[in-house]
């Protein structure tokens, strides 16, 4: 139980980050965006399960028509054993072994469509479901782009065009930190995907959203850093952040 991702156990943790966000920032953009990655973290659950489900369907219909093209390629080879004269000149042989090689590659390359056909449908699934969990992480980004810590000291620096800032650091604090756990459940939910489902286009795909949340995370701690330092917080204060 403690080697393989439990889905559901995500989706709690996302579902709880959510309500806490809310209940610290009723009707904020932020409590918005994590109703949209609970939604995505049921959504990617129930895509890795279809990820890990053999689609019997279509591995019916690729192998039979490879068992079809075979067939007649066996049917013919037979017939041209039995009474058909196969060549009456060198001219003749080279057209025919032309024609030969030319149907080879033809069947071996509608073999390997065929053969790939099911993890072709399945990472179409997968990398459309992992876009979206990309955007949400930019998503998020974007929620934290103005919450700059160091306006903390000289909010008199600010411009007739800055954003309204009315956080105070342990609320900004606070706010960066959901940030964070949002961004770390959204790579969870991507490492999904590829749990049962081995394909390396995907694999890559995954990595690049784990790469990017951990990039955009570490932004938000270089920021928690920077705050602690102009505005650090007391321990009971720190305490009842939970």
């Amino acid at each position: 139980m403690f080697r393989s991702l439990d889905a559901a156990r995500i989706a709690e943790t996302a579902d709880r980050l959510g309500k806490r966000i809310t209940e610290r920032f009723p009707g904020s953009g932020l409590s918005g965006v994590a109703e949209s990655l609970r939604e995505e973290v049921d959504a990617a659950a129930e895509t890795a399960r279809w990820l890990a489900r053999p689609q019997w369907a279509v591995r019916a219909v690729s192998w039979g028509s490879i068992a079809v093209m075979l067939g007649l390629l066996v049917a013919t080879a037979t017939l041209l054993k039995h009474g058909v004269e196969l060549f009456s000149s060198v001219a003749d042989f080279l057209q025919g072994l032309d024609s030969a090689v030319n149907e080879l590659v033809l069947f071996g390359a509608a073999s390997y469509f065929l053969v790939g056909w099911e993890t072709r449908r399945k990472r179409r699934r997968a990398l459309r479901a992992l876009h979206a969990l990309r955007s949400l992480a930019h998503i998020i980004d974007m929620h934290q782009l103005t919450k700059d810590p160091e306006r903390l000291l000289n909010p008199e620096q600010s411009t007739p065009s800055s954003p309204t800032r009315t956080f105070t650091a342990f609320e900004l604090s606070r706010y960066l930190d959901y940030c964070s756990e949002m961004l770390s459940v959204i790579s969870k939910a991507a490492a999904l995907y590829v749990q049962e489902f081995d394909d390396p286009i995907t694999l890559d795909a995954v990595n690049d959203v784990e790469q990017l949340t951990g990039s955009l995370s570490q932004k938000l701690w270089l920021k928690i850093d920077i705050l602690e330092r102009v505005a650090p917080l007391g321990g009971a204060e720190a305490r009842a952040s939970y």
